[in-house]
């Protein structure tokens, strides 16, 4: 059944951090631009006891935080409070949550999109009340928040609760990094430009750096940090996602399948990593007291006020074995209080097979660098004459030729991830949604590192605040001739 563009999303958890930082300001954005149908209505719900005018005065102020004077118009923003409708309820409360299915059967008039903004553990619980109601059936779409479990039984397990209601094609996991400008980008890239493709390979290509570092340390999120981690929060994710991106093959077109079979190849053809070389290919790490920018900031077990041997760091190197990607390590490296904040694919190819300047004249390897955050900009590293006269030989410096997205596109309106991500739900589009099968996969590679650290005794690795991570992080990439792209 082809999807319809649905009139009615509701919004669990519409009171919680993300929907005030991320949700309601995208709303806001898609109303702004006119990429709402006229009759789309916006149900919140939350444990909260509200009233409309104070759940409406909270959106007001999320928008506020988020748009300058400037980008926000008085017009917009009524009429986007005018679809919005809140309602508190509780899943344990049979009275509140029984009214809020009554709202939701009276506003539906057609297609209904469910956004699931709550901790994963009450996905099927949620689920189930909608499809004892007989809200759950065909026209209805289920957005669901990562994380997708704690590990791969867990993962099943939501995964199965939530699929005795919702059928698979009716189910979209959000991974917000699909969303970003600059990941579609790298789609584009590769797949719109016959200069790479051709050269996007181990033929070509020597090693693959993929790095998402924060400067923030746990904000107030360490319980949940603290039973997620590094690993769980951000590598089985976000980092995953961005290596299926880089290594996949071409699907045969842009669509749901194609896309999501191609990412699903390349985690089923991940190395494990197993007990062997859990020393030599993963490094765990745990930041202490130190500084960002100048400014002193404490330690994880400080922040979290108890002892703990959660990783706040992960680096691994990585291997795809498959025919495209045989031998070319993927170093994969995460973690919280760096230096700076950045998202970047970082392919170094190999090497000039003969250099004719000599040894002095310094030839290093052409590099592609694709900046995802802060800035989006894409540089393609060269080797160019250094001007001079030369008598002592010729010299060489590395330039880049660099594309810088902002610029470049200084007029084009930079949109949060998440308005891509609901305009794509409303409209019943997957493409930029995770599948079933690739949340377990992930899973299981993940799981494997686990199991391959408690079986080795490997404990978390200290870094100071405001350093690249552990010292055993630069020993696992240099041990093979490479580094860190710092």
């Amino acid at each position: 059944m082809t999807a319809q563009s649905a009139s009615l999303m509701v919004i669990f958890g519409a009171t919680g951090d993300l929907a005030q930082r991320m949700l309601l300001p995208s709303l806001y954005g898609l109303q702004r631009d006119g990429y709402l149908r006229a009759d789309l209505k916006v149900l919140c719900t939350g444990r909260s006891e509200l009233t409309q005018d104070a759940f409406r005065q909270s959106v007001i102020e999320a928008i506020e935080r988020r748009y300058s004077a400037a980008e926000r118009d008085a017009a917009h923003l009524s009429a986007l409070l005018d679809r919005i409708h809140y309602q508190a309820a509780g899943l344990n409360d049979e009275a509140s949550l029984g009214a809020l299915i009554e709202t939701i059967k009276s506003l539906r008039s057609g297609d209904v999109v469910y956004h699931l903004s709550t901790a994963p553990r009450f996905y099927a619980q949620i689920c189930a009340a909608l499809g004892a109601a007989g809200l759950a059936g065909p026209g209805t779409r289920a957005l669901l928040e990562k994380p997708i479990g704690h590990d791969l039984a867990s993962s099943i397990e939501i995964n199965d609760g939530v699929g005795r209601v919702f059928e698979e094609e009716r189910i979209f996991r959000v991974d917000h990094y699909l969303g970003k400008e600059g990941v579609q980008n790298l789609l584009a890239l590769r797949f719109g430009n016959a200069l790479f493709e051709p050269l996007w390979n181990a033929r070509h290509i020597a090693q693959v750096q993929i790095t998402v570092a924060e400067t923030v340390g746990v904000e107030g999120r360490g319980d949940y940090y603290d039973t997620s981690g590094a690993m769980r929060d951000m590598l089985q994710n976000h980092l995953l996602q961005l290596l299926c991106l880089t290594a996949m093959e071409p699907p045969s077109q842009f669509d749901p399948s194609a896309v999501r079979n191609e990412k699903l190849k390349v985690l089923r053809s991940l190395r494990p990593i197993d007990r062997e070389d859990a020393a030599s290919h993963s490094v765990a790490g745990q930041y202490t007291a130190g500084a960002i920018d100048g400014v002193a900031v404490p330690g994880y077990r400080d922040e979290l006020g108890r002892s703990s041997d959660t990783e706040t760091f992960v680096a691994l190197r990585a291997h795809v074995d498959n025919w495209r990607w045989s031998g070319v390590p993927f170093y994969l490296r995460t973690g919280k209080r760096m230096p700076r904040r950045c998202t970047e694919i970082f392919l170094q190819f190999r090497k000039v097979p003969h250099s004719i300047f000599g040894e002095d004249a310094r030839i290093q390897p052409n590099a592609l660098v694709i900046q995802l955050q802060p800035e989006e900009r894409i540089s393609l590293m060269l080797m160019n004459k250094t001007p001079g006269l030369d008598r002592d030989g010729l010299k060489f410096s590395q330039v880049a030729l660099d594309l810088d997205l902002h610029e470049t596109f200084e007029h084009a309106h930079r949109r949060l991830a998440y308005e891509r991500l609901y305009l794509d739900a409303l409209e019943g589009n997957g493409t930029l949604f995770v599948r079933r099968d690739e949340t377990e996969a992930a899973w299981i590679w993940v799981d494997g590192i686990f199991k391959s650290w408690a079986d080795a005794g490997m404990k978390p690795k200290t870094y100071p605040a405001g350093t690249w991570g552990p010292a055993s992080s630069v020993a696992l990439i240099e041990r093979h001739g490479d580094s860190w792209r710092e």
